[in-house]
Order: structure tokens, then sequence, then C-alpha cells
């Protein structure tokens, strides 16, 4: 019986996309992996890190797409909503042959931060696309999208908030659909900061298998010892705070996590929660995507710098951005460390033997 050491490798968070693929120590075996929701390619970087051969995947924002298209450089790549990806009867071969299909739909209805229940069923106009849309639906668009392409292996990623509260009933609704199309399935609730991401970013991942497989359960422990601030700190500051921001900044306690700690202490009211606080001795909290979500430094009246963003994402430094902030596509993206050490660990335990 083959032994697995099952935390053997560690992927550095501090890396550039001209070091190539696979990283150092892994080896290349180039089984076919396909994305949706791709964003920036947080996983796709993710894959290629851990030695799969990642064909391409699905966009709707064709600005985010074309930067996807110039850092990664896919085979295959659709610049279009998932709905009408499912609706295509002219997709190539290899994709109905994949050894993996990925995504992460977009999960703000189901974060714990958001309106939740309020937004469910609710059709809205977002920043990525050019028609109305409803968030929680998309999940089992996905569902579709694994059904009709029928890989070995599926992942599908989304925030912890979807096995919480009333938002499990679509959990369960995922299993029940998967199970029903063939393939047994596990969830997992990680966190980067165990993974070797210097952020404490929570996620759940849905990883699917076909039944006629037989693969034993996937083990998921990751024990890498935690990243804190001061391990990368850079010795220049980022965007200095605004004079009002400056103001609440000044009112901070060694126990406040975000520039809502002391709205609420002041003013009782609940806002810029996204304006997280990072601090010397702490894992870095979760970028969001959002224009406030750059962390402010606690010891000075500073954000970090953008540098120290792709650090705490474990974005390569030399990634192009292009016209669009880098916090904001790392904080819409997997952080390609946590992809890249699921997907070593699906390859290691189900593919090698």
């Amino acid at each position: 019986m083959i032994k697995y050491d099952y935390n053997d490798h560690k992927f550095p968070y501090n890396w550039n996309l001209t070091d190539g693929y696979p990283a150092k120590g892994i080896e290349k075996h180039n089984l076919k992996v396909f994305g949706t929701f791709i964003c920036g390619g947080g996983s796709t970087m993710g894959y290629k890190l851990a030695g799969y051969d990642h064909l391409g995947g699905v966009e709707i924002d064709p600005q985010v797409g074309d930067i996807y298209v110039t850092n990664h450089k896919p085979k295959h790549f659709y610049n279009e909503d998932i709905r009408l990806f499912n609706q295509r009867n002219d997709l190539p071969e290899e994709l109905y042959n994949l050894d993996l299909l990925d995504g992460s739909p977009p999960c703000s209805s189901f974060s714990m931060s958001g309106s939740r229940e309020k937004a469910w069923g609710k059709e809205k106009q977002f920043k990525e696309g050019q028609a109305l849309q409803t968030l929680d639906d998309l999940v089992f668009e996905y569902c579709n999208t694994i059904i009709k392409l029928q890989p070995k292996v599926f992942l599908l990623e989304n925030v912890k908030g979807i096995i919480l509260g009333n938002a499990k009933a679509y959990s369960k609704k995922i299993i029940q659909t998967m199970e029903k199309a063939g393939y047994n399935v596990q969830i997992f609730l990680l966190n980067g900061a165990s993974m070797g991401v210097p952020q404490r970013r929570e996620r759940v991942f849905f990883i699917g298998h076909k039944k006629e497989l037989n693969f034993k359960p996937l083990r998921l422990t990751f024990n890498e010892k935690p990243i804190t601030y001061k391990n990368f700190k850079s010795n220049t500051f980022g965007t200095e705070l605004t004079l009002e921001t400056r103001k609440v900044w000044e009112h901070r306690h060694i126990d406040d996590t975000s520039l809502s700690d002391i709205h609420i202490r002041l003013s009782g009211k609940a806002k810029r929660f996204n304006a997280v606080f990072i601090k010397d001795d702490k894992v870095p909290n979760t970028i969001a995507a959002g224009s406030d979500s750059v962390p402010i430094r606690f010891d000075v009246p500073h954000r970090v710098t953008m540098d120290e963003c792709k650090l705490i994402g474990s974005y390569p430094m030399d990634y192009n951005f292009k016209k669009i902030a880098p916090n904001y596509l790392i904080g819409m993206s997997v952080p390609p460390l946590m992809t890249a050490q699921i997907a070593h660990q699906i390859w290691l335990q189900w593919f090698k033997s």
C-alpha cells in the first residue's frame, strides 16, 4: 500500500510568473483542468503550480477576461455568461474528457457580511455583467456545467456562509444534485492561514468524483506555520489615509479589527467593515474586492503597498493587472496557494496511484 505524506510540499507565497510552472519540486503530470468563473486566474495559477495542464475557462467580464488572457494565454477561453456556455454544442472534445473541472460561482449572496436571504432570488445588474442576473442560482448553473462536461473530478469553491444558517439548504441541494448525477461529494472548510497563505481566508470547497472511480475519501489537513505581517512587511508605506479616515483611525483600540469597530464604538453604526487593520503579529484578514479594501496599517496612518497585497493574496509579484486595481482582482480570486495545496493533494491521493 502506498503511504502518502499529506503535508509533503510547501508552495512559496512570494513568487513570479517568470519562475515558470510547476512550482519547484513538483512533478508535472499534465492532468487536464478547465475553469469557470475564472476571474484573474487565482485558481488557474494554483493548478499550474501543482503540475496540472490548465486549458482555460469561462469569464463574463471582458476587462477581466483580457487580463486573464494576457497573463495565462489559455488554449480555450470563453468570454461569456456561464448560462450561454452551458448551451454551447460546439465545444472541443477535450473539454468532455477533463480530469478536473473547477468553479467559484460569485458568492456575495451567501456572505455573512452581505444581505444574504434578502438578496436570494433577486435580479441585479452587476459590474461584471451585461445583463440582469441572480447570484444564488449560479452554483446550480455550475452544477449544470459539471453534468454537461462530465469531468472525473469537480471542485466548487464558495464562502463559509453557504454552509451556515438558511443557506445550508443550498449546500444540501448541491450535494443531492451531484450525487444524482453520479458523483460522490465531500465538503471541506479550509483556512488559507494554515495552507501557507499569509491571509485568514476561510472558504468552503465541495469536491466530488465519479462514483465508478472508487476513490477513497480525500483527506485535506493543512498545518503550515501562520505567516504574520511582520514576516513580509515592507520598509515603504502605501497610500496615506485621507483626513476623514485618519480621524477615525486615531480612535483605534488594540482589539479593533477594522474601521467598523471604531464606528460602532463612536456612533453605534456598523460601516466600513472591509477597511480592515493589519498588525505586525497577526495573519492578515481576508482582502475584499471593494475600493475600501486595501488593508490599513495599525501602526501608521497608511494603507499597505500593492506589493504587500500581492503577497497577502499569494499572487505573483510580476502579474499584469493592467488598469484594474490589484486588490480588486486579489479580493475576487481564490489565493493561488490555496488551490495549489488542494490540487496537489487531489493528484497525490486520487490520481497518482
